[in-house]
């Protein structure tokens, strides 16, 4: 699932030199990047290994979904299009609330990949993804080069992926899916780098502590996460292997 809302638009912040104020920003966007992760991974294992709760998301006579699989697998676009429109007019508490609902449902809907995938195989894509994720964090934060018009050449790519992806879901060419996957990769691994330098700048423009900044952090956490994940799927899709 190639769910990323990268470009979001951080209305009325100055940009100030503020390195103290921008790593407690940065520090409260992986923390909350971190829990989303963790509620996401709980659930995933959970409705994987529990005959009665997998069975509620896919009969297991037919093999296809049932009503509720059904809402699982769309359930997260919705979460993230409630959270991107209404983030201006929701407090604090309901857009928390909205993120941690996020995680979970689509911690339930990534369970489908621990049916089709080996464990061993999820798990060391798992690991991969994250070093991968973690150095073009640090690369990101680190890097005095200005990555604003590298970003916007990864967010067309992103577009480039969706549009493929839906054009393949008609043709089904593995050869097509192979090639969306190795460029969803590199496009993920960019984009990593780029947000993570966008919310360092978008921290030392802010007042830490604050309501907006709170949901500035929130906003931000969730967009690190779509990268994690997405990341972490084409990497499976690449490296995985199938039961």
């Amino acid at each position: 699932m190639e769910n990323n809302t990268s470009n979001y638009v951080y209305d009325n912040v100055i940009q100030i030199n503020d390195a103290d104020a921008s790593r407690k920003f940065i520090a409260n966007v992986f923390l909350w990047m971190f829990v989303a992760l963790g509620l996401s991974a709980f659930c995933a294992y959970f409705f994987a290994h529990d005959p009665s709760l997998a069975a509620s998301l896919r009969d297991p006579e037919t093999g296809g979904n049932t009503g509720l699989g059904t809402i699982v697998m769309f359930a997260p676009l919705a979460f993230i299009l409630l959270i991107s429109f209404g983030f201006n007019r929701l407090s604090y508490a309901i857009l928390t609330l909205l993120f941690i609902a996020f995680a979970v449902v689509m911690g339930i809907s990534l369970s489908y990949i621990l049916l089709m995938y080996t464990s061993g195989s999820v798990f060391g894509v798992f690991l991969t993804t994250s070093l991968v994720f973690g150095v073009m964090a640090i690369a990101g934060y680190t890097t005095h080069q200005d990555l604003t018009k590298f970003g916007s050449i990864m967010i067309m790519l992103l577009f480039g992926i969706i549009i493929a992806s839906l054009v393949n879901l008609f043709l089904h060419s593995s050869g097509l899916d192979l090639i969306i996957s190795y460029v969803g990769v590199a496009v993920f691994v960019g984009l990593t780098a780029y947000d993570v330098q966008k919310l360092k700048r978008i921290g030392a423009g802010i007042e830490y502590g604050d309501a907006s900044s709170k949901k500035m952090a929130i906003m931000g956490a969730l967009t690190l996460y779509l990268d994690f994940i997405n990341l972490f799927l084409m990497l499976l899709r690449v490296f995985g292997r199938r039961k």
